[in-house]
Formats: structure tokens, sequence, C-alpha cells
């Protein structure tokens, strides 16, 4: 029996995948590979490509792998761009989840872990956020991820599935370099991009009420959270059918951007200070997850610091884009 992971080969995904690997788990990834790159998973991966949007596809890939259950990951998910094109995530993250579950429904796979985000909260009223912390996404992404939280839960109540959402914070780090994020849509590989090209990194406000005046997030190495990925699946093996569990992923510790930008110019050896800019619509002064209940249902607990993330991204970054 095995687990499909959607979106495996992606950055998060293509973890995942090593990580459950790693614990024993046969897997098989489905990606169509327009954010992934195949490249990053082992030559003994089942490689499906396509999209969770294929029904036909997805109900042989459930069948032909015997598919016992789902890590669901594979999604739109930048911000900015739901903005500009909500229908395209609504119909990525929502329909193409309907069509998913429809198709596990179908081939009586019983568990499924999704892919949420801490986007779901919008700009809590509390700077410590817990799993009962209204959830007031303000973008279409939150959106869609919040109500891909209700569909999940409501279909596994209905069907008898065990499910488990996980609440992502800001995610960074690699286990190797050839796994690193190469893109530019999270703040570390945004830094790296800037210093590449020769200009300091930029920090989007500096008069927030928090220590340094610039925002407070929680970093999770994205090891720790293939390692959350993995408790989870196991804890819903041992789950009753219909069950659903709903946990933050995070380090329940909170980094400044300045912060953050500092260790980023020791790390790549960038001399001078970063540049300011106007704040960003709707960036909360800080949001840093507990993790208690992870802890307490999971067994979870992060085990890496920002240190490790910020040198493992580089080396990665480095690499993809020609030994910068």
């Amino acid at each position: 029996m095995s687990w499909l992971i959607t979106g495996g080969a992606g950055y998060i995904g293509a973890h995942v995948v090593e990580t459950m690997r790693a614990a024993g788990e046969r897997v098989v990834v489905l990606d169509d590979l327009s954010s992934g790159r195949a490249g990053r998973l082992p030559a003994d991966v089942p490689l499906v490509r396509g999209s969770v949007l294929d029904r036909d596809l997805l109900d042989t890939a459930l069948a032909e792998h015997g598919v016992r259950g789902v890590v669901h990951l594979a999604a739109k998910k930048q911000v900015a761009e739901s903005v500009a094109e909500p229908l395209a995530y609504y119909r990525s993250n929502v329909h193409g989840l309907t069509v998913l579950l429809d198709a596990v429904v179908a081939a009586g796979v019983r568990e499924f872990v999704f892919s949420s985000s801490a986007a779901v909260y919008g700009t809590p009223e509390t700077g410590t956020v817990t799993e009962d912390t209204p959830c007031r996404p303000l973008s279409p992404y939150g959106e869609t991820k919040l109500a891909g939280e209700w569909l999940v839960r409501a279909a596994g109540r209905a069907h008898g599935i065990a499910t488990a959402c996980l609440r992502y914070f800001n995610v960074a780090g690699a286990t190797r370099p050839e796994l690193a994020d190469a893109g530019a849509a999270n703040v570390v590989p945004m830094f790296f991009e800037r210093i590449a090209a020769g200009r300091p990194p930029e920090i989007f406000g500096a008069d927030y009420p928090t220590p340094d005046g610039t925002c407070v997030r929680d970093y999770v190495h994205v090891a720790d959270l293939a390692d959350a990925h993995l408790l989870a699946a196991r804890h819903l093996t041992e789950a009753a059918p219909g069950d659903d569990l709903t946990v933050n992923v995070g380090t329940g510790r909170g980094a400044s951007v300045r912060e953050l930008a500092a260790l980023v110019a020791d790390v790549t050896g960038f001399a001078g200070p970063p540049r300011v800019a106007d704040r960003r619509p709707g960036d909360p002064a800080r949001v840093v997850a507990s993790v208690e209940l992870a802890r307490e249902r999971l067994g979870f607990t992060a085990r890496r610091g920002l240190p490790d993330m910020v040198s493992s991204a580089w080396e990665g970054w480095r690499r993809a884009h020609g030994g910068l």
C-alpha cells in the first residue's frame, strides 16, 4: 500500500517524499510539474504527471498504486497572484480538491492529510496564534485554504476518512541543495535574489509595534515540516474513521524581518543595511504559532533553528543559480 503525495515534486513536497521514504513508507507522486521538478524525486519513486483536476488520471493512479492514504500539497500559493487571479485559485485549490476527494471516496482511501496555511488567520488580534484563533483570511489564497479545510473535514465525516489539516507558518531551508526553494515567492529567496543582483534585502515597514519595528514571524525548517507530515500520516493510520485534526506547524518562536535580514547578510557576505520600503497592506505586526496541540496530538516539536534554515537555503539557491 502506498501514500499518494500530490505536488510531491515541489519544494515542500520533495522533502515530504524524502522523509516518508526514509521512514519506510511507499510513496507515489502526482504532479503537473507547473512549478515542481521531476529531478527532485528519486528514480525509484513513481511520478504520475498530471493535475488533480483530471479525474480519470486520479482513478487510475489510486488503483494502480494501491493508495491507502493521500498527502495533498498540490496548490497555487502566491498571495498577490491570488488577488489578481481569484478564479484560477479557486479552480485549482478548491475545485481541484473536490475532484480529488471524489476520487478518494470512490477508491475507498481512508487517510487524508491536507496542506493548509497560517494565511487562514489573516490579521489575528493576538500575536500568538492557536488553532482556535478566529480565521479571517485576507486573500483569495487564504480563503481557498480555509474552504479546503472545511471541505476535507466534511468529506471525512461523511465518508469515514480520517483527516488532518496542517497549518504551515513560514517555511524555509532545505535538507539538500537540490531540494531547496529556488523561486522568489518566499521571503528568504526574495532576499537572496536582491543580494545576487547587488541590491540590499528589502523590508516592508519598520514602524510596527515590535521591538525593532519590523514584522515578527514564525519560521519553520522544511525538514521539520516534512516530519510533521509523517507524524500526521502515522497518526491517521491509528485514528477512527471520520476523525479530524487541525494543527499549527511552526516553532512557537518569533524572529523579526530585520533579524532575518541580518542573518541573511551574515550567511551571504552582503555588506550594508537592508532597504526599508512602505508597509504592505494587511501585514500583521506579529504572527507566531502556538504549537502545543501539535506536540500533544502528534508528538511534533521543531528541532532546527533559523541559522540552519538560512544557510541551507543559501547553498541550494546558489547551486540553482549557477554558484553565485
